[in-house]
């Protein structure tokens, strides 16, 4: 039987996705292209704004439409926080527990053909155990060492459909690094929920686990997918000397305005983050560091919004991901008075898409003539493609070896800009 997958969302989920592809690979099943008619759809889905959850609904109805015949599987966030939605149509329902188990319980929706619901209350699961030997992408790998949340930034629903935070087992997770490494991925990709928080429910830290992955034999390259400013203590400030960590981090953010951080829930104040992105740029000058900001929140003033406008171009990112803010119901922030209209959002989201792509621009010319090591990810023949280590995505006209990394000197032309 053939199966189309669907993924919307974070990395985890495309971990997660992989997990499911290989297993039902494992188990024979044929995997199709999602807006072919298949025999099985498993949509993973996202509930992170509005928009996630309208994309979810519409993969839904969008599966169902190419074949009515067809077992219709839906996991994940949108599961989580819809416990009212009405999943008739859906065969097999799955929170974000138990996707490890979906060839199982494919096999036992089409053993009995009745609707499977094994959605579990979030709030009190393990870690849901998943490694993965193989990925579609043959360079680089991505390894899930962490599941959950116990933030709760006041806009966000994730701790509510993650659960909390939790750990996978130290051992689980540095000998799936090295058999990916053994396998010849040259580029891994630590992810979670919350990844910087890994360990404090069995009694070590990220940065102990860091230090543990980067005495693995043969690994190249490791990149961190998002990190908070308030988990990067002394020890990962000493192990950031080491060239194997990928010269780009991802830390959010959110709001460069001290009254708004407060009213998030956010863990830190400007000077505080300001200072540790000085730190880090001590250590490594030309880092790319890269950050998620939320504009439009309940009761930010325009003085405030140009506040963080103002903080944002201070601190100089490389790029910026701009999100309007997504009333979620059951969170703290819809109780905030002076929610903004759409209009003045989009306003504000557009000035610092503005704001964005001018620091982008200034950060890639700042990298001509640099020596940057890329991983060359495709060859067409004429052109190779790949990022470098502070993620640049590079068209290179040279024909290099695929799954291999170079020394590159960055030409103006390799850029695109």
């Amino acid at each position: 039987m053939k199966v189309g997958i669907c993924t919307l969302g974070c990395k985890v989920n495309i971990y997660e996705s992989e997990y499911i592809t290989s297993k039902l690979k494992e188990a024979g099943y044929e995997i199709g292209d999602f807006n072919d008619k298949n025999d099985i759809y498993v949509i993973n889905t996202c509930t992170v704004t509005n928009n996630s959850d309208v994309k979810s609904r519409k993969m839904i109805h969008h599966a169902r439409s190419l074949n009515k015949d067809a077992c219709l599987v839906v996991c994940g966030c949108f599961v989580e926080s819809n416990k009212n939605y009405d999943f008739k149509d859906v065969d097999i329902v799955i929170g974000n527990h138990n996707k490890s188990k979906i060839v199982s319980l494919i096999d036992e929706y089409f053993k009995n053909k009745r609707q499977l619901d094994v959605r579990e209350n979030i709030m009190k699961c393990p870690f849901d155990n998943m490694e993965i030997n193989d990925f579609n992408e043959h360079t680089r790998a991505f390894v899930k060492i962490q599941d959950g949340c116990d933030n709760y930034c006041s806009y966000c629903v994730i701790p509510f459909v993650r659960g909390h935070s939790r750990s996978k087992d130290k051992d689980l997770v540095l000998e799936e690094i090295s058999n990916l490494v053994r396998k010849g991925y040259k580029e891994i990709v630590l992810t979670g929920i919350h990844t910087g928080n890994y360990g404090k429910d069995i009694n070590t830290t990220f940065s102990n686990l860091l230090e543990e992955i980067l005495e693995i034999d043969g690994l190249e390259r490791i990149r961190i997918s998002s990190i908070e400013i308030t988990e990067l203590d002394d020890k990962f400030f000493e192990l950031l000397k080491n060239e194997k960590i990928c010269n780009h981090l991802h830390i959010p953010l959110q709001s460069g305005c001290d009254k708004t951080l407060k009213l998030m829930n956010r863990k830190y104040d400007t000077d505080f983050f300001y200072k540790t992105i000085e730190k880090i740029r001590s250590i490594r000058e030309n880092i790319s560091i890269t950050t998620d900001v939320i504009v439009g929140f309940p009761d930010e003033a325009e003085e405030d919004f140009y506040d963080s406008l103002s903080f944002i171009e201070k601190v100089n990112f490389s790029k910026v991901h701009a999100f309007p803010y997504s009333r979620r119901e059951n969170t703290r922030a819809c109780a905030i008075p002076n929610h903004l209209s759409n209009e003045v959002k989009k306003k504000r989201n557009k000035k610092l898409i503005e704001l964005s792509n001018k620091m982008e621009h200034e950060y890639k010319l700042r990298c001509v003539g640099k020596k940057e090591k890329v991983l060359i990810e495709e060859n067409d023949g004429t052109y190779s493609y790949g990022h470098t280590s502070n993620y640049l995505y590079l068209k290179i006209d040279k024909n290099l070896e695929k799954n291999k990394i170079y020394d590159i000197i960055i030409e103006e032309k390799f850029l695109n800009l």
